[in-house]
């Protein structure tokens, strides 16, 4: 499976100073969003504001509230508004086909936003996930190389869930053969919900007898509601991955509940995003894409960024590039790069 990664700071060869299309009416991006239960959404949404209003074009959103059907009926109205480009972040990858296609039929490019897109009409932008998986493999592994593992995955109706269990177990496998290592108990997150994930670990620490020591979660709203179990049983403090760079998830790293959040920067994913759909909506390139195929075949034009994953050695990495403020990432941690 061909896989690319790309500095944060994207570049593309069409610089659109005023995005405007032949006929001349200001270009218009609509975005159809699954949700907005997670924290980095609003961040990815003011990233992408950024870039449109950059290039002069205009923004038009719709929040799809966890409901793959309403997330249908949400692209047929920001076409009916009139957007030149559609970017769809899919709350379910299995069912979104006829928003492609109705987007297709009227000649809309369309960015699959951080979840594939099984459709070769799309353009995939996203974090290369399942390096992903392994950053919070190695980091778990490396706090806790034996033991008992809990994998707690994320919506069986998001395609990055798997891309993310697959690189957690390129890392685990070996220690698995070993003997070093068991998975005692595994779990997809229905719609990513935390309060999911909190009750899955809870059911897996009841059929484990909690002899648990270290929890494999695959993003930082599903750490939280596994840190959440933990405590209430006494057991904080077994490693606990994460990814996003969620703030009470970065302030769990640094006070030692949770070991690593892998930090994807929604705002250079947001600002990519933007800057894409005005190229693709005005018919340019897209410098810095390339043909990947997914794991069932299916060929798409792409763009991988690079994770970091952040742990308690390198919490000054968001604290420089002002993802997070002191305080709020230092609130009860006596770290050093808190004093």
């Amino acid at each position: 499976m061909k896989r690319f990664g790309i500095a944060l700071a994207a570049v593309f060869s069409t610089a659109v100073s005023t995005a405007a299309l032949a006929d001349g009416h200001a270009l218009t991006v609509g975005v159809s969003w699954s949700n907005f239960q997670e924290e980095r959404w609003k961040t990815d949404e003011a990233a992408i504001k950024g870039a449109l209003d950059a290039a002069g074009a205009n923004y038009i959103s719709a929040d799809a509230q966890s409901s793959s059907g309403k997330q249908l009926s949400d692209v047929e109205a920001l076409i009916a508004q009139g957007a030149d480009a559609l970017i769809i972040l899919a709350q379910d990858a299995s069912a979104v086909g006829p928003a492609v296609q109705a987007a297709s039929d009227e000649g809309i490019p369309v960015i699959a936003y951080d979840r594939l897109i099984e459709d070769a009409r799309a353009f995939y932008l996203t974090f290369d996930n399942v390096e992903v998986g392994r950053m919070q493999a190695r980091a778990v592994l490396a706090a806790q190389p034996k033991g008992n593992y809990v994998m707690i995955k994320g919506s069986p109706t998001d395609p990055n869930a798997d891309f993310l269990r697959g690189g957690q177990q390129e890392v685990l496998q070996a220690a698995i053969d070993a003997g070093d290592i068991t998975i005692v108990g595994e779990a997809y997150t229905d719609g990513w919900v935390p309060a999911n994930a909190q009750r899955n670990m809870e059911q897996i620490l009841t059929a484990a007898d909690n002899k648990v020591d270290a929890v494999v979660a695959s993003n930082d709203g599903t750490a939280g509601g596994v840190v959440a179990a933990l405590t209430a049983q006494g057991m904080e403090g077994i490693p606990v991955s994460g990814q996003d760079g969620d703030h009470a998830a970065l302030n769990r790293v640094a006070i030692g509940t949770q070991t690593v959040s892998v930090w994807k920067d929604a705002r250079a994913l947001g600002k990519a995003a933007g800057e894409i759909a005005v190229a693709l909506a005005a018919g340019e390139a897209v410098e810095g894409a390339a043909e990947w195929t997914s794991p069932s075949g299916t060929t798409l034009q792409s763009m991988f960024l690079a994770p970091v994953p952040v742990t308690a050695d390198n919490l000054n990495v968001v604290l420089d590039a002002g993802w997070i403020a002191k305080d709020a990432l230092c609130a009860g941690s006596s770290l050093a790069v808190c004093n």
